[in-house]
């Protein structure tokens, strides 16, 4: 589904560049559930944001479903992005001057799909959350968990092929933050391919594989522990 052949980021610095992301090769096959991990600075978020394709300033290959990322223009990748992916950011990003229901419906505008059909989706998606009675409010209305929610219902909302998530419960309460990985969970195991940045072990124990990334290099690529049919408590 996803492979990666020597990407690599930088910045110029003076009469030298910085590199954010070195030699960065790897497969992530569909139904995968990968966790990304490292100490700050180690390129972690970079990559996520190349591999939903919000970053277009990097070298190496890039195929998506077998389509050469690399060679496509801002345009296609953004087609391809609205397409294939959702994406749960660490600072919510949310538009502030749409409500909550209207943050939801965004991405479903971007698929052929009737009005009768959106709104059913949303309201779905909105008692699935247990954020109906937020529904008109908006963001600046919110707590940050409550946004952080939001977030994630409008990334799953279109049913994504690839869910990235960027320290996806890093605002939640522990009882929400299990919910959120528990909804993961079961996507994944419907067929959704999730790869998420986190600092956290627990949350790293819902997936397959870690990939560890150290001073923008990947030090580490390893299957975790047999995943059971309960997780955590």
């Amino acid at each position: 589904m996803i492979k990666l052949v020597e990407v690599e980021k930088y910045y110029p610095v003076g009469n030298g560049r910085f590199y954010v992301l070195r030699r960065i090769s790897l497969d992530i096959q569909e139904g995968q559930f990968v966790t990304i991990m490292g100490p700050s600075g180690a390129g972690k978020s970079t990559l996520l944001s190349i591999v939903g394709m919000l970053d277009h300033d990097w070298s190496g290959e890039y195929y998506l479903f077998d389509q050469p990322v690399h060679r496509m223009s801002p345009k296609q990748r953004m087609e391809l992005n609205r397409r294939y992916i959702g994406f749960v950011f660490q600072s919510y990003h949310l538009l502030d001057d749409l409500t909550v229901y209207e943050n939801l419906d965004l991405p479903l505008s971007y698929r052929n799909m009737k009005g009768a059909e959106r709104a059913a989706r949303v309201c779905d998606t909105l008692d699935r959350f247990q954020i109906v009675g937020k529904k008109d409010l908006y963001p600046r209305q919110l707590s940050g968990g409550q946004q952080q929610l939001v977030a994630v219902a409008r990334a799953v909302i279109a049913n994504p092929k690839l869910i990235l998530a960027d320290e996806p419960t890093g605002n939640l309460h522990s009882s929400h933050a299990q919910e959120i990985m528990e909804l993961f969970t079961r996507l994944n195991r419907e067929g959704t391919t999730i790869i998420q940045v986190t600092h956290s072990e627990k949350n790293a124990s819902y997936g397959h594989r870690i990939v560890q990334l150290q001073d923008g290099w990947m030090s580490a690529d390893e299957k975790t522990a047999v995943r059971e049919e309960s997780r955590p408590a």
